[in-house]
């Protein structure tokens, strides 16, 4: 080999050298301006979010036209989607230890922030149960989830928004502000009675009801049963298909209260939340309670979350969410056809404080006549099973649904009704004996009798 040759030889090998070290300066220089992406990206969100929650309306609107440009090309765009994707999916996922679970969720993102605002939180929540392993999560949860119909419906998480934006018909201006909102909605959320151990643990056994079917005939005769009630157009129809309905329940209850006693592991009270929307929020949160301690469980009414919470064991909790799902249609069936009387005989416009009257009232006598069945149905039962058998099981229960609701609500107040409409409060009396269970009584007391257990948070 010559000295030329190999002097030729080097500088090729040099100038390999120098090539490599070129593009690994260039790749470096690439993941440097992505790490700064990233971080130019956070702190965009962080002031966006910071800004929202203020009261400063202009400020907010500056931050979140900088989210909008990002922190600068392509890259920064798609820097600012990913880190509201991670943003938002931290957020719900903080959410479970604190108490919500995932129909929760979804129902305060409707209340504070819109149906479109909703249905982003509803993708996240399918987004954040991808990272629990296989058997770490309750049945209860996933129904929860189907219910919502929450399902991840993208490839790529750093896509989602631009996915969403297209499937919701909308721009990437609208989309960001929603995402935004949601971050703050989220992240504000204060801590609620935690009813059942939250996703990432061994799964439990169910502690109330799970949406969808039962497995169990007589809950499904039972459904059926309200459902023809609800849609039925006489008041007579109506009123034999939920005695029927109450009947049923509240031997099933006493019967799995028996059932239980025997078990090899002694059941304890449960929980679930009915959601308690405007218009008349406290009307509606009247109903549960009145429904809720008809069936021996309790009820407390957290107004500015839009829920209340019922404790009590599982089998009472159905009959809870059954009865409370459907008297809430017949009561509202019944206020329309209460107006449209109302109208025919000169009685008037539709006023709120008719309408207020009218539902505290059917709710009160609904009460009533609830709490007369099931002690019709404890007679029989006492007459069949046995004093001695029987009461001391119940008593127990009793006890327990109190020291729960003790336990997690120790600041529990009382919240006096107020009736401003006379006409109302007769009309919505005669509509609960009406259409309600069927059995004759006095009139409802007046407004001082009721009173709802309400908390605020």
């Amino acid at each position: 080999m010559t000295a030329s040759q190999a002097d030729g030889r080097d500088a090729g090998a040099n100038r390999r050298t120098a090539g490599a070290e070129g593009s690994a300066a260039g790749s470096d220089w690439r993941a440097a301006a992505a790490e700064g992406s990233a971080a130019a990206a956070d702190a965009l969100v962080t002031a966006a979010v910071t800004a929202l929650r203020g009261t400063d309306t202009r400020a907010a609107e500056r931050h979140l036209d900088q989210l909008i440009v990002g922190p600068g090309g392509p890259a920064g765009l798609v820097a600012v989607d990913a880190t509201l994707f991670r943003r938002l999916e931290r957020a719900v996922g903080r959410l479970w230890t604190r108490g919500w679970q995932p129909v929760d969720v979804a129902r305060i993102a409707a209340r504070r922030a819109g149906p479109r605002t909703a249905r982003l939180v509803v993708d996240l929540l399918a987004a954040e149960r991808r990272g629990h392993p296989a058997g770490t999560v309750g049945d209860w949860w996933d129904a929860q989830l189907r219910a919502l119909d929450a399902r991840v419906r993208w490839d790529r998480d750093e896509g989602y928004l631009t996915g969403f934006a297209a499937r919701e018909g909308t721009d990437r201006i609208d989309v960001l502000r929603d995402a935004v909102e949601a971050v703050a909605l989220l992240e504000s959320l204060p801590p609620v009675a935690l009813l059942r151990p939250p996703p990432g643990g061994a799964p439990v056994t169910a502690t109330g009801p799970v949406t969808g079917g039962s497995g169990s005939r007589m809950l499904d005769r039972v459904r059926a049963l309200l459902a023809k009630a609800e849609s039925t157009g006489f008041p007579e129809e109506a009123e034999a298909l939920t005695a029927k309905a109450q009947e049923l329940m509240a031997r099933y209850s006493i019967d799995d209260a028996l059932l239980a006693t025997g078990g090899p592991q002694a059941d304890q009270p449960g929980g679930l939340r009915l959601g308690t929307d405007s218009p008349y929020e406290a009307a509606k949160a009247l109903l549960v309670q009145q429904v809720a301690e008809a069936n021996r469980c309790s009820s407390v009414w957290q107004a500015d979350l839009g829920f209340a919470t019922v404790l009590g064991y599982p089998a009472d909790l159905e009959a809870v969410e059954l009865l409370y799902t459907s008297l809430l249609v017949q009561a509202t069936t019944a206020m329309l056809r209460g107006r449209a009387e109302r109208r025919r005989t000169g009685g008037g416009r539709r006023t709120r404080s008719y309408d207020e009257s009218f539902l505290n009232a059917f709710a009160l006598r609904i009460g009533e006549r609830l709490r007369h069945a099931s002690e019709q149905a404890s007679r029989q039962a006492v007459a069949d099973e046995g004093a001695d058998r029987l009461l001391p099981v119940l008593a127990a229960r009793s006890d327990a649904v109190r020291d729960r609701v003790d336990a997690l609500f120790p600041g529990v107040r009382r919240q006096r009704l107020t009736i401003r409409d006379d006409e109302g409060w007769i009309s919505g009396t005669a509509a609960a004996d009406r259409a309600a269970l069927g059995t004759p009584g006095g009139a409802a007391g007046r407004a001082t009798a009721g009173r709802i257990r309400d908390r605020r948070s």
